[in-house]
């Protein structure tokens, strides 16, 4: 497959389009507001236009006419905006969308032709959003507000100053280990957003499968508390739980990719099976249909907060812990500790063990992935305890569907065990 050659004449065509997608943008807008603005879906081509032909002269020698075209389209819409004020009208939006599509126009020609490709879409995108943008502004609290600052903490200032090498035997990395911390974080923040966005009433399932990408285990727990104080929710919330087991897989998937992909040819078709059993065991025999929504309480919240410094440190120290944990157990017992390892640490949280194992452990990669899927069914197992102990309407439901999706790992296990068999021997 050959590469665009991108001459000027596409380019030029380029900056027109991108010129004609602001304008469109700002013309719809205009006239479904009924506001004033600086232009519309003639007048944002033309200035692209001017921003490519003073690229087009500034790459030809006259070097002065680019700063000149922008001190000029500059100027313009500040007029624009000092004629707007005068009828109490202060939105600046059109203006700053003037300055960028000029922007865009001169670097169509000047740059690789993507970077003004995607400052335009961006720009369109950010300009129709409003509304939208504006929801989520006003549904956002102090807390969120401040996880958000928190989140970008450690990951712009935090994560650069931090050594990138290796210390000890254990090849212990600091700044490997806060990345980790970071995209663990990342994952929980998708989620935490997107259950923003379904607002409370999203019902077990769906507030099931986006409780999955932050925390399996934390979905359990809090449906199994619900279920106990109203039996009524026992069906719906189990059901829920098991489709938050179901995305357990592809989440660790993903992780597991992010960190290591050479572990994901191993793997990938392993979890995408369980996962898919667990869908399809959490539909089967639903004893109660009818119920599809209720009202998620304080503990669903709770489970999704966002972005916070002592959790992302207590991770961290539990990743570390178990990096060394791993190192030992490698030296003294080999990969069968390893395996017993793995089924402990399963009835806790498995995101540490099984990310300090995909990050740098010293074992191959099989045996990485019977560790994992060991550690996988170690946790259904506690969940589907744990939740069983919790409600009685339910409890044969619960040991059955639990029960059929841990059983469900021993054959996967196996297969993937016997290729390790002249490993451990």
């Amino acid at each position: 497959m050959h590469s665009i050659e991108w001459t000027e004449q596409l380019r030029f065509i380029v900056a027109l389009a991108l010129g004609f997608l602001v304008g469109l943008e700002r013309e719809t807008t205009k006239g479904k507001q009924k506001k004033v603005m600086l232009g519309g879906i003639r007048t944002y081509p033309i200035i692209s236009l001017m921003g490519f032909g003073c690229a087009w002269l500034y790459k030809i020698g006259v070097q002065a006419i680019l700063p000149i075209g922008l001190v000029a389209i500059s100027a313009l819409t500040a007029i624009s905006y000092f004629s707007k004020s005068q009828y109490d009208k202060y939105g600046i939006t059109s203006e700053v969308s003037a300055l960028v599509t000029f922007i865009i126009g001169a670097l169509a020609l000047l740059v690789d032709i993507w970077a003004s490709m995607a400052l335009g879409i961006i720009s369109t995108i950010l300009l129709s959003e409003k509304a939208s943008l504006e929801y989520y502004v006003d549904r956002l609290d102090r807390v969120e507000f401040l996880a958000v600052l928190k989140f970008l903490l450690v990951t712009l200032i935090i994560l650069p100053v931090l050594p990138d090498k290796n210390y000890t035997q254990f090849n212990i990395n600091p700044y490997k280990t806060w990345q980790i911390v970071i995209i663990v974080s990342s994952v929980g923040f998708v989620g935490y957003f997107i259950s923003k966005r379904l607002g409370a009433h999203a019902g077990f399932r769906i507030s099931g499968l986006v409780g999955g990408i932050v925390s399996s285990t934390a979905v359990s727990i809090a449906y199994g508390r619900m279920a106990q104080k109203n039996e009524n929710l026992s069906y719906p919330a189990l059901q829920g739980a098991v489709i938050a087991s179901s995305v357990m897989y592809l989440r660790v998937l993903v992780l597991i990719y992010i960190i290591n992909p050479a572990i994901v040819q191993h793997l990938w078709l392993q979890l995408v099976l369980l996962s898919a059993a667990g869908f399809i065991i959490s539909f089967i025999n639903n004893n109660n249909p009818k119920t599809k929504k209720s009202t998620i309480d304080k503990e669903i919240q709770n489970l999704q907060n966002p972005f916070e410094i002592r959790p992302a440190i207590l991770f961290a120290i539990l990743f570390l812990g178990l990096s060394v944990i791993t190192g030992l157990v490698k030296t003294y017992f080999g990969s069968s500790g390893i395996l017993s390892l793995a089924a402990v640490v399963g009835i806790t949280d498995i995101d540490p063990f099984i990310l300090s194992l995909v990050s740098g452990s010293a074992f191959d990669a099989q045996i990485i992935s019977v560790s994992i899927l060991i550690a996988m069914m170690s946790n259904s197992i506690m969940k589907g305890v744990y939740f069983g102990t919790m409600v009685k309407q339910a409890r044969k439901d619960v040991a059955v569907r639990f029960g059929i999706l841990t059983v469900l790992h021993i054959p996967v296990i196996v297969l993937t065990f016997f290729n390790l068999k002249e490993l451990i021997s």
